[in-house]
């Protein structure tokens, strides 16, 4: 690498440190080239900083505060239960240094240079860099493009003051007594249920006819019974129309069923979509193409329409997961290196973090079913699970689905405890083309929640154990 006053030569320049940018440098960097990255606010991206972590911080927190709340019934007599907020958000954060902590790390030992500035593309193989102090060129061989997204804000409802997003929700200086929620989509009810737990009114609208709108009902139904245990009102089909701040509360007008109304919260949380931050690098000047969305248009390694120039994660079509984002940058850094690498999404698992969690990956059975398969299926309740029982996780299932024509799994949903680890071998399952018998036949340890898929595959066949067939 030779650095002059004005410019610098790099292989690789990665716009992005989040799991998409991080996990690029550093394949780049282990396949020998010299690698910059470059982000105009902290290592590791929305995901590290304000979003992922942080948001299941603050989730696990309020997990541990209802058990000791409830702690009876399991013969746990607790005294005066309090929540020393200032601490859970010094906890939180404290995970958040660390994490940023070991990807800086990781950068150090693989070579890889970052910095900490605001970058836009001088054309087709140079960016300028601007920091507080001054302004860097550097010229590339190639570069990834993995800026991000940020939340979708609504023109009649700004943030600022009393309208929060995500990122402002998971620093709030009290609990608040009452919050609403717009968007019942997985942020806004992963947010919504964690200040539900500890013990704010929260009220959820969502335009849809149910929350969760990306998943099967027969998975969000559990998660709706859970947050009406918890005392929030879910509000479907509602169309949040205007606010009204002052300086204690916050009023929104909404419409449903052609009826308007009003709620009144300290808070209002606006969780209905997010952004790609494509809008301030300079792409249209050097030709390289988005939709209307302002998605980028890649290839299946994630090159754009300048052979040059890669783009991965939130910036590019498909859903907006962090898993997904670093999948795609191993595949852009090993195209960069010459490797025949290309993308599959065969089965990328999705997971809401609520009460009860929710998992899926590949085809539900709905899905299936639309594109002509001959499907069938299994279903197992964690109620009849032993280790369910004994953890007080007595709610939810697990589905698979498979073809059967070739016996193949092709898709699983969860809801219950631990979905989002019992999943991954479920999309292992499927990535290496097993039969649901493949998982009947194997033998999954006892007692753990693990044997609730094996149950599932074994109904499936028509020879449950641990089920009547009528």
């Amino acid at each position: 690498m030779v650095v002059g006053t004005i410019t610098v030569d790099v292989d690789v320049l990665v716009i992005g440190s989040g799991p998409g940018g991080y996990v690029a440098a550093i394949r780049a960097a282990q396949l020998g080239k010299s690698v910059v990255v470059v982000d105009k606010a902290e290592i590791g991206g929305v995901c590290l900083n304000r979003g992922c972590i942080p948001s299941k911080a603050l989730i696990s927190a309020a997990h541990r505060y209802e058990s000791a709340l409830q702690g009876s019934e399991y013969g746990i007599n607790v005294g005066d239960v309090k929540v020393d907020w200032a601490k859970v958000q010094e906890w939180k954060n404290g995970i958040v240094k660390k994490q940023n902590g070991g990807v800086s790390s990781l950068f150090k030992g693989n070579k890889v240079q970052f910095v900490s500035g605001e970058a836009f593309f001088v054309n087709e193989s140079v960016v300028s860099v601007a920091t507080e102090s001054d302004s860097t060129q550097y010229k590339f061989n190639h570069c990834i493009i993995a800026t991000g997204s940020r939340p979708v804000e609504l023109k009649a409802f700004p943030f600022g003051k009393r309208i929060l997003s995500s990122t402002e929700a998971l620093s709030l200086p009290e609990i608040p007594k009452s919050m609403i929620v717009i968007g019942g989509g997985y942020i806004g009810i992963e947010l919504g249920q964690t200040y539900a737990k500890f013990g704010t009114k929260v009220t959820v609208l969502e335009g849809s006819d149910t929350i969760l709108p990306g998943f099967e009902k027969e998975l969000s139904r559990y998660v709706g019974r859970s947050l009406k245990k918890s005392n929030v009102d879910v509000v479907t089909e509602a169309l949040a129309k205007e606010a009204k701040q002052t300086d204690s509360d916050v009023t929104v007008t909404y419409t449903v069923g052609g009826e308007e109304k009003q709620v009144t919260a300290e808070y209002v949380l606006v969780t209905v979509g997010r952004r790609p931050n494509t809008d301030e690098l300079g792409l249209s000047a050097i030709g390289v193409k988005t939709n209307d969305r302002g998605l980028i248009e890649v290839d299946s390694q994630g090159r754009t329409s300048v052979p040059a120039i890669f783009a991965i994660g939130d910036v590019v079509p498909g859903p907006a997961l962090a898993h997904k984002a670093s999948y795609e940058a191993k595949v852009a850094a090993e195209a960069i290196a010459g490797q025949p690498s290309a993308v599959d999404y065969k089965a990328i698992p999705a997971v809401v973090f609520s009460e009860p969690e929710i998992a899926s990956v590949g085809l539900s059975e709905t899905e299936a079913k639309e594109k002509g398969v001959n499907v069938f299926s299994g279903r197992f309740s964690y109620g009849a699970n032993g280790r369910a029982q004994s953890i007080g996780a007595n709610e939810g299932f697990v589905k698979l689905v498979g073809d059967k024509d070739t016996g193949l799994l092709i898709g699983a949903q969860i809801v219950g405890a631990e979905a989002s680890n019992l999943i991954a071998e479920l999309g292992l399952a499927i990535e290496m083309g097993a039969t649901v018998e493949d998982i009947s036949l194997t033998i999954h340890a006892h007692p753990t929640l693990g044997e609730i898929v094996m149950d599932a595959s074994e109904g499936a066949l028509g020879h449950p154990i641990h089920m009547v067939v009528k």
